[in-house]
């Protein structure tokens, strides 16, 4: 599951880095380049539900695997690409393919995992998808300086066939898994229970505004070190992303936090940590701005450890749509926030996405506290 989780996010976020020489290369604006990320991770948004109701009808571990398969493939072809549209369309396709991943991950997590080890599984997963969005950027900009984009994106398609290699042999089969109908009927009712329940419905709201905030302050960091007073070339701007290794270490850190104190105690704390670290960002020292994104990132990657296991935690036998109801917020924010600041760019600059991405984390921190207060779902009899 940690291989799963570095490919998706290494296939998804790889060209993060690049949008400054998406914007020159096809000649389209900064909101415009990060489609090349957003249309992907709004694909994958759309296709969750439909996912994880393949997912909870016919099981879990096939469906990550031919997600994987599919995915890196798609990636192998966007070196091809003579236009942008060609690229935006390779990677709404990836987005499609990458979701049954994600689908049904957290419900299999839940499934198969003993309760008292379900926060340490799931930070170890979610310290996967860091790791990957770390090595993905970093190795993107580094081949892109020495080489060019085309090259880039061949060896993300070839990290990605690797891992789905590794996975498809790994991945244990499911012995917890139960059918669920596709009955309209069943579905209506389980989405109805879902909606109804306190903190679920503010746990998606959670993750919207979570990814909304992360990937505005990755899509639009490189453009603030490219220009002075950093003036940073693309391996430098690339360097800046293992500071993912600290939502590696958020992640895992996070989840034996949570079997030990519990969620409501943690969540609220993370996003706290973030606020801090974007704030930081505003300075004009080098040093200072890592020093903010890094503490955003650990901020991040602990919140949404969190959240994304309280999720299966209250949604109990409905666990596989209530992760793809979370899931969907999670890269809806990736896509509409996340893009929405590149209009705050360009008329603000830094503050302008600073101020935008500071009401994210503003709105989780509200939801946070709201969460905090809510009684434990009841146990079933």
């Amino acid at each position: 599951m940690f291989v799963g989780g570095f490919a998706t996010f290494a296939l998804l976020y790889g060209p993060q880095p690049l949008l400054p020489l998406l914007t020159r290369e096809f000649a389209v604006s900064p909101a415009s380049a990060s489609l090349s990320v957003s249309a992907g991770t709004a694909a994958l948004a759309l296709m969750l539900i439909p996912m994880s109701l393949l997912s909870d009808r016919y099981g879990r571990a096939r469906l990550m695997q031919i997600s994987l398969v599919c995915s890196a493939l798609l990636s192998l072809l966007v070196p091809l690409v003579d236009s942008f549209e060609q690229l935006l369309v390779l990677r709404a396709l990836l987005g499609i393919s990458i979701a049954g991943l994600p689908a049904a991950a957290m419900a299999w997590l839940g499934e198969e995992i003993a309760p008292r080890a379900q926060g340490r599984a799931m930070g170890l997963y979610i310290a996967g998808n860091a790791l990957g969005g770390m090595s993905g950027r970093f190795i993107a900009a580094l081949l892109t300086e020495w080489s060019n984009w085309q090259t880039a994106f061949l060896v993300l398609g070839v990290m990605g066939a690797l891992a789905a290699l590794l996975f498809w042999q790994s991945v244990p089969a499911s012995r917890h898994f139960h059918s669920r109908s596709l009955k309209p009927a069943a579905l209506f009712a389980d989405f109805v229970q879902i909606l109804r329940d306190p903190g679920l419905p503010r746990l998606f709201l959670t993750s919207f505004l979570l990814m909304g905030a992360f990937v505005g302050l990755y899509n639009y960091l490189g453009f603030r070190l490219h220009e002075p007073p950093f003036n940073l070339g693309q391996t430098a701007v690339g360097a800046i992303f293992l500071l993912y290794v600290m939502g590696t270490w958020a992640s895992a850190w996070s989840g034996r936090l949570v079997d030990r104190v519990g969620r409501r105690n943690v969540l609220w704390m993370m996003v706290v940590v973030m606020g801090a670290g974007l704030a930081t960002t505003l300075a004009s020292q080098l040093l200072l701005v890592i020093l903010g994104v890094a503490l955003f990132t650990f901020g991040f990657f602990g919140a949404h450890t969190t959240a994304s296991g309280w999720v299966g935690q209250r949604a109990r036998e409905r666990r596989a749509l209530a992760a793809a109801l979370y899931l969907t917020g999670y890269y809806l924010g990736a896509s509409i926030p996340g893009t929405l600041a590149g209009l705050a760019w360009s008329w603000g600059k830094w503050p302008g996405v600073a101020l935008v991405l500071g009401g994210c984390v503003l709105g989780v921190l509200g939801l946070a506290l709201q969460l905090r207060r809510l009684a434990p779902p009841v146990e079933p009899r």
